[in-house]
């Protein structure tokens, strides 16, 4: 029998790996995730190992880029450009902004396009808005959703900190539709550094690691897999299917 645990509270996704993200009233959930979320990513040209991509943990400058859409296209058309942190606009895959951003990494780098998006566990990420604000009480920071840079924000009927490890195992549905999107909570989400970064700035504040690392195991939120597509909306109803 399927659970009521909350609401929708927000949406997002993220076209360019460790840029700023995009907030959204409704979203196409399909086999890789939300439609245009981390498609595009800046590979860095002299790594050889498994994961070439550049993210803001080596480069927090990047959390200041913001993607931008210049040509006409829906609302989940990806980026044509992108506003650099001092307000220029480059063309998403223009030599300009390879070179900034090479620039500031030190190193060369190249924009890719994925069509299956460049994750770096699941392609789907959940929390609850009750562990935001219990990890920035903890920090002594503000409760702001964009460090931990879920897709989906639920707004928990309980209103507990971190339930969504008892998520593990079952199965989420949006909406009341018997064809409702459906993701299968495979694992928690275990933080990194990236949740230090101001997303306005890039300024580090370890203390919001920290307190993930001492609230709960250094857990956060739940990592899923997309077992039905559909469309996603702000303000949908949340099951738990066990």
């Amino acid at each position: 029998m399927p659970v009521e645990i909350g609401q929708i509270e927000a949406l997002f996704r993220y076209p360019v790996k460790s840029m700023r993200g995009e907030s959204l009233d409704a979203a196409t959930l399909g086999w890789h995730g939300l439609a245009g979320d981390r498609r595009l990513a800046f590979r860095r040209l002299e790594e050889r190992g498994g994961f070439p991509w550049l993210t803001a943990g080596k480069l927090p400058d990047l959390i200041s880029f913001t993607p931008l859409r210049r040509e006409a296209g829906d609302g989940e058309a990806l980026p044509t450009h992108v506003r650099t942190p001092e307000g220029e606009e480059m063309p998403l895959f223009g030599d300009a902004l390879a070179a900034e951003v090479g620039r500031r990494y030190g190193s060369p780098v190249q924009m890719m396009q994925l069509n299956h998006g460049i994750f770096d566990d699941a392609s789907i990420s959940v929390i609850a808005s009750s562990t935001v604000r219990e990890i920035g009480r903890l920090a002594e920071r503000s409760a702001d959703v964009r460090r931990f840079r879920p897709n989906i924000l639920v707004r928990s009927t309980r209103d507990v900190p971190f339930e969504e490890d008892q998520w593990v195992g079952g199965v989420l549905t949006f909406g009341d539709a018997d064809a409702a999107p459906a993701v299968t909570v495979t694992m928690p989400d275990v933080r990194c550094g990236m949740v230090n970064l101001d997303p306005d700035g890039g300024k580090p504040a370890p203390e919001v690691l920290k307190a993930c690392v001492r609230a709960n195991a250094n857990n956060a939120g739940i990592y899923g897999t997309v077992t039905r597509i559909g469309r996603l909306a702000v303000g949908q109803t949340v099951l738990l299917h066990r």
